[in-house]
């Protein structure tokens, strides 16, 4: 079994900045692609941006130029940092990691709330 554990959401003003972290724990033999993806009440959750094991990033092009995601390999653990908020940015943000143990497996963090005022 695998645990996805986030951290850094709040409440922050428009304009201001957080950093969300995510750390995958349990049985691991290698996490591949990890992600963020967020959900805003009353809509689908969408992708954030994402980051393979190498490195290569993918991102949403509502986020491109103010959100950087990054890792450490070491750690298991990815990154986001969000830069100039917008009140369209509240919403709860998902981690999400390929693992690969016995076989690729898709694991969920439980979600962190990130709200942005106005």
């Amino acid at each position: 079994q695998v645990q996805l554990v986030e951290s850094g959401g709040g409440l922050v003003q428009a304009g201001g900045s957080l950093r969300l972290s995510c750390a995958a724990s349990g049985s691991i033999f290698r996490v591949n692609v990890m992600g963020w993806y967020r959900q805003a009440p009353g809509k689908q959750r969408e992708l954030v941006a994402d980051i393979a094991r190498g490195g290569s990033t993918n991102y949403a092009d509502s986020v491109t130029g103010r959100f950087t995601i990054s890792r450490d390999n070491a750690k298991n653990t990815v990154y986001l940092q969000m830069n100039s908020l917008k009140p369209e940015d509240t919403a709860v943000y998902y981690c999400n990691a390929d693992v690969l143990f016995n076989r690729s497996t898709k694991y969920w963090g439980q979600g962190t709330q990130v709200t942005v005022s106005s």
